[in-house]
């Protein structure tokens, strides 16, 4: 917590990884205003490996959406309505209501599946938050998700993808921006020579956006 901040930045982790994850970005990550850091845990337990496990917001089919990557196939997710996508949505939003913070004091952001829900979670929030910072998020949801994007028109968004990305493919992001834009919000891919991962010149152009908000 910082002292006399009502300013916030919540980032969601990816599926299979849990709080902890993104938690060093607080060290790099400079928005303008000293802010209060959140990191929630997945509701789900989900397995990552013989022994292992992780946290998901929803079930997803990782083994299967590597494998259709790796096939070079065309991977479409703009359809895709996660069952559990509803159920997340309903806890976040009671989780941040009970911060008893103004949602234009809030930046939502995530990796991965965690880019996925805050920009759910962005569209379908009582008020308009402040920002929308998403690391390789991608498209989901399409038909719910058009029109309540003019609902935000105006507000600046960030994200970023790798063009090398082996489990969401670049135009997935690519496919979230121009419907963001189309919409109204204001923003631009950060494509980078990389995979599905957070690289120092994403951090520096996320800084960036942070800092103009």
């Amino acid at each position: 917590m910082v002292e006399n901040s009502d300013e916030w930045v919540i980032l969601f982790h990816g599926y299979g990884a849990d709080a902890y994850d993104l938690k060093s970005l607080t060290e790099v990550m400079t928005p303008a205003k000293p802010s209060n850091w959140l990191f929630p845990q997945g509701i789900l337990q989900v397995p990552i490996g013989p022994g292992w496990s992780g946290r998901a917001w929803w079930n997803i089919d990782l083994e299967n959406l590597q494998k259709r990557q790796a096939q070079g196939a065309n991977v479409d997710l703009s359809d895709e309505k996660p069952k559990g996508l509803p159920q997340a949505r309903t806890l976040a939003l009671e989780m941040i209501q009970n911060l008893k913070v103004d949602w234009s004091k809030i930046t939502l952001g995530g990796f991965s599946q965690g880019a996925m829900l805050a920009t759910d979670l962005f569209l379908h929030a009582p008020e308009t938050p402040k920002g929308l910072v998403l690391f390789s998020g991608a498209l989901i949801n399409k038909d719910e998700w058009k029109p309540l994007i003019p609902k935000r028109a105006g507000s600046r968004f960030f994200i970023s993808h790798g063009t090398q990305d082996p489990v969401l493919p670049h135009r997935s992001g690519q496919q979230l921006e121009t419907l963001l834009n189309g919409g109204g919000m204001k923003g631009g891919l950060v494509s980078f020579q990389g995979g599905h991962e957070i690289p120092p010149l994403v951090i520096n152009k996320a800084n960036e956006y942070l800092k103009g908000l």
